[in-house]
């Protein structure tokens, strides 16, 4: 058994998330706390809102939410992409005591009426006419649901006008009801091993959170910061950062569009990001792709190779001067490049939700974007370790965040415990008793942690595979780092009880038919170019470059591209892009016998 503590922070005995709001407007009143979309068709851009116009925005909702019943204690739930009504709603939800639970826009019919059904949610707030269709559809069967608003039906004006009558002594008592042991939010899992889960998340979990988090990450949190969020604010790490950036008064913007994202980027200029690996690895990949469609793709795979050279002698002692020389030549002419992309202000990014992988960590940090790895989880409101700024070691999730211990047990397993650990999970308790043990959360992760404290992942506990041979192979690494290679979307490392590892390989749609085009084979479809024998070759050498990183007993033997595609949609990934392993293999099981028949 193995431990290590940092240092407790001192966080609010009383009170409880909405007091930022009320201090921001009380004290810096024309403070701009977020910038959003314009509305008017002759004024594009982005229109700041103050911190006394947000406060008078979240009361007026908050009133017309006790207007139409809403209850101390009550589950109010929020379907919608990220945008800035889904904050406004958030702080007004707690404005009126009551508990926000969050459905991410993606899920399906019968995924909302488990989590509405589960909760008890009272009142939901949609965003347009699909999702108002989704749950119409399921309601007949929500019996405590009784309000159904939508934004495209302007939820937000007719709550503030329904709240009108409501006096400011009524709202005032409602707000301050909730304290640090109040439930705040019920946060859903992803449901990758059964029914969702809700975690049980209250105001002293977050204000524990939220004063470790802004500790550790001080300098993102600067006078001058401003972030845009595109995650799903469903997701506990995007809602983790809402919060934060409402405490320390940095702007905030909100993109909802994925095909927008670049431009929103590029006009609202973040000094930080908070994004999962895949956003990165779609950063790097569209670069990739762009520069050998314009005939620089050998360039572009020297200054990747100069810029993880130049990160990785950073971390030994002072680059080479010809490494300096490359490293300098090639900011100009593809690194400057790749920082505009993000705005042209970012300097760090936070990344969580899964493994990054070292080599990007380094190519990004090469690049003069350092992506502050952490890791987390719903049951623990968000990171319970993180790279600081001042304090970073790549391939390591970084050290635990004040207040927290990380012990690994004999058999490797993390468990972790502090004030940011969740109560418990809504209505399940033998499920929380079999993750929750004395004050102690079991993540089912393993892994370890050096002399210093910096923690490693070595994957989940249940997906560790255990070859024929008795080798122990972490899957999570050598899928990290094909996904970053151009052509690959996703991968599945099997092998658990077999003689050897192999893979299942789906392909990037856009990046294939951009590779089979230069190549003269543009006429051929995804399921042909899955068996043409250049792309395979291709495949083959992203492989055996991933296998670098393993030894041989773990390295991929055999490999099988597949025409199909893993989806949200189709459901194969969670919200936040995680593969559903058990369900991948069930559903690929023919395939997976084939890479192992003799």
């Amino acid at each position: 058994m193995r431990e290590y503590s940092t240092p407790g922070v001192v966080v609010p005995e009383a009170g409880n998330l909405t007091r930022d709001v009320v201090r921001h407007a009380s004290q810096t009143p024309d403070r701009v706390l977020f910038s959003r979309p314009s509305a008017a068709p002759d004024a594009p851009g982005w229109e700041d809102i103050t911190a006394a116009a947000f406060r008078d925005q979240v009361t007026a909702v908050a009133k017309g939410l006790i207007a139409a019943g809403v209850e101390a204690g009550d589950r109010v739930a929020i379907l919608s992409r990220t945008r800035y009504e889904w904050t406004l709603l958030d702080y007004a939800i707690w404005f009126a005591g009551a508990i926000t639970v969050p459905v991410y826009e993606t899920c399906t019919a019968e995924e909302i009426a488990w989590i509405l059904h589960d909760s008890g949610t009272r009142a939901i707030v949609v965003e347009g006419p699909e999702h108002a269709d989704r749950v119409a559809g399921v309601r007949d069967g929500l019996t405590e649901l009784r309000h159904v608003w939508s934004l495209s039906d302007d939820a937000i004006g007719g709550l503030a006008r329904r709240g009108e009558r409501v006096g400011d002594v009524v709202l005032q008592e409602r707000r301050d009801a909730a304290g640090p042991d109040d439930l705040a939010t019920l946060i859903y899992t992803s449901g990758t091993t059964g029914r969702p889960k809700g975690c049980m998340l209250t105001h002293g979990n977050f204000d524990a959170e939220l004063t470790a988090a802004t500790e550790s990450l001080a300098e993102l949190f600067d006078d001058d910061a401003a972030t845009l969020l595109f995650l799903p604010l469903a997701h506990v790490l995007a809602r983790v950062i809402q919060v934060g950036c409402v405490r320390k008064g940095v702007r905030l913007g909100h993109s909802s569009d994925v095909r927008a994202l670049p431009a929103d980027l590029r006009a609202f200029a973040p000094n930080f990001v908070l994004a999962v690996p895949r956003f990165f690895e779609n950063v790097y990949n569209t670069a990739s792709q762009q520069a050998a469609a314009d005939g620089r793709g050998a360039s572009f795979d020297k200054a990747t190779q100069v810029a993880i050279a130049w990160s990785r002698a950073r971390d030994q002692q002072r680059p080479r001067p010809v490494l300096e020389i490359q490293h300098r030549v090639f900011d100009r002419l593809v690194y400057r490049k790749l920082r505009e992309a993000l705005g042209g202000r970012c300097t760090f990014a936070v990344s969580g939700g899964a493994p990054l992988g070292e080599r990007l960590a380094h190519f990004y940090r090469g690049v003069g974007i350092s992506i502050l790895e952490g890791y987390g989880l719903s049951e623990t409101t968000g990171a319970v370790a993180v790279n600081r700024p001042d304090a970073t070691k790549i391939g390591t999730v970084g050290q635990p965040v004040p207040g927290t211990t990380v012990r690994v047990a004999d058999d490797g397993e993390l468990s972790f415990s502090g004030p940011q650990v969740f109560a418990g999970y809504w209505g399940a308790p033998e499920a929380t008793a079999q993750v929750l043990v004395d004050g102690w959360l079991r993540t089912g992760d393993v892994g370890e942690v050096d002399d210093e404290g910096f923690v490693r992942i070595g994957g989940r506990k249940k997906e560790i595979l255990v070859t024929a041979g008795g080798k122990t192979v972490s899957p999570s690494l050598l899928e990290g780092r094909l996904r970053t290679h151009r052509l690959i979307s996703q991968c599945l490392v099997v092998g658990d009880g077999q003689p050897y590892v192999a893979a299942l390989i789906t392909l990037d749609p856009d990046t294939t038919a951009a590779w089979a085009g230069r190549r003269g084979k543009g006429s051929l479809s995804l399921t042909e170019l899955a068996h043409d024998p250049d792309l395979i070759a291709a495949v083959g050498q992203a492989v055996d470059q991933a296998n670098k990183a393993v030894s041989k007993a773990e390295s991929i033997r055999k490999f099988s591209v597949l025409a199909t595609q893993w989806t949200e949609e189709d459901g194969q990934l969670t919200p936040n892009l995680k593969l559903k392993r058990n369900l991948v293999t069930s559903q690929c099981k023919d395939d997976i016998a084939a890479l192992f028949a003799t």
